[in-house]
């Protein structure tokens, strides 16, 4: 797997490349300090994914993100940032950024790494947990077009709002396996792999 990283703090830049190399599937081709070295270095290697922060002298990273994914809109990028802004990660979830992550979250990156390189999304627990409150709550009634039920929603929103099977059988008084049977079927009717695309799907279409 092939990845480019992109920070304006180089030893960010060089711990980062420590780390990813260590894992031993993962080459990293390149590094970066701004947000036009992304643009030309992207162009260059053509990574399988971009690993890049976001507040960068000149450029930021949602800029840079926009303009890839207009020239490519496969392109898989991955934010790495100490900032868990509001706008920042509204902004990401929009223009179809594969993660958000924070860097003092160091041992999730490999993981998430290897989750999008699988065509899957990747946002950290603590940006999962602040969505709901900067989208605010979502009617029912605009999922009835992807012919889920009532509960079914009810289900869809508690995942998106970060509780576990127990927590949204605990919540809505259901047994874990009904729990599970439900984002099942939910998953199927929509297409969609696991529980975070389910939320960031919520959060697309609320």
């Amino acid at each position: 797997m092939r990845v480019l990283i992109v920070d304006d703090d180089r030893l960010v830049s060089s711990s980062l490349k420590t780390i990813l190399e260590a894992d031993g599937g993962i080459e990293v081709v390149g590094t970066g300090s701004s947000g036009s070295q992304a643009i030309a270095l992207y162009g260059e290697y053509r990574p399988d994914i971009l690993l890049m922060d976001i507040r960068m002298d000149g450029m930021t990273g949602i800029e840079v993100a926009e303009i890839l994914l207009k020239q490519d809109p496969g392109a898989k990028i991955l934010f790495l940032t100490t900032f868990s802004d509001d706008d920042y990660i509204i902004k990401a979830l929009q223009i179809g950024a594969k993660g958000y992550l924070l860097k003092q979250n160091f041992e999730s990156i490999v993981p998430s790494i290897k989750t999008v390189a699988i065509g899957q999304r990747v946002f950290g627990d603590e940006i999962i947990t602040k969505i709901p409150a900067m989208i605010g709550d979502s009617s029912k009634e605009d999922f009835k077009k992807f012919d889920l039920s009532e509960k079914e929603t009810e289900i869809m929103t508690q995942v998106a709002n970060g509780l576990s099977n127990k927590e949204i059988a605990e919540t809505l008084f259901l047994s874990e396996g009904t729990v599970r049977n439900y984002i099942s079927v939910i998953l199927e009717k929509l297409g969609l792999r696991d529980r975070t695309q389910l939320a960031i799907f919520y959060y697309k279409h609320s």
